[in-house]
């Protein structure tokens, strides 16, 4: 009678974490499609945002050789209102 108490209750102690081992697989899979949705995103966020900072910095250098372009010509001019001026 003791054995089959004791089997029984093996029995049960393995159908039990039977089944926390296949809740716990589940989740581990779960989790790991997770991750991999989120190295996804963030590889598209990365490459949206070197696209961004590629165009701002393109926008930036134009911006300052049209300054130097207007910083030439006001040179200019104000060397010829100085010369006039003497």
């Amino acid at each position: 009678m003791e054995n089959d108490k004791l089997f029984d209750l093996m029995t049960k102690m393995y159908s039990e974490m039977h089944d926390m081992n296949t809740n716990l697989n589940a989740k581990i899979d779960s989790i790991e499609l997770d991750v991999k949705e989120t190295k996804s995103v963030q590889i598209r966020m990365e490459q949206t945002l070197n696209e961004k900072l590629s165009a701002l910095f393109d926008g930036y250098n134009q911006n300052t050789d049209q300054l130097n372009r207007i910083s030439e010509e006001v040179a200019k001019h104000e060397e010829v209102i100085i010369r006039r001026v003497k």
